[in-house]
């Protein structure tokens, strides 16, 4: 008769994946219509000129142009 306890599986191999959110065009990148640029939740940027906000607070870009970013936390697109 085995005296070993028999152990229990790993409780601590897990992790969530990551959400990729972030600046994705930097400051005087170009971008055409519909690119994305920051992916954020909530409005930790805003937009500007040219950019739109997603359901999800995505920026993107509405027109082609360079990306700027005015008092660092404002995103358009000239």
């Amino acid at each position: 008769m085995a005296k070993k306890k028999a152990t229990g599986s790993v409780k601590n191999g897990r992790d969530s994946i990551s959400k990729r959110l972030g600046i994705k065009k930097g400051n005087g990148s170009k971008v055409i219509c519909g690119n994305i640029i920051v992916r954020q939740r909530g409005l930790k940027f805003k937009n500007g000129t040219n950019t739109k906000i997603g359901k999800d607070y995505t920026i993107y870009s509405m027109s082609k142009g360079k990306v700027f970013f005015v008092k660092s936390n404002i995103v358009c697109v000239i």
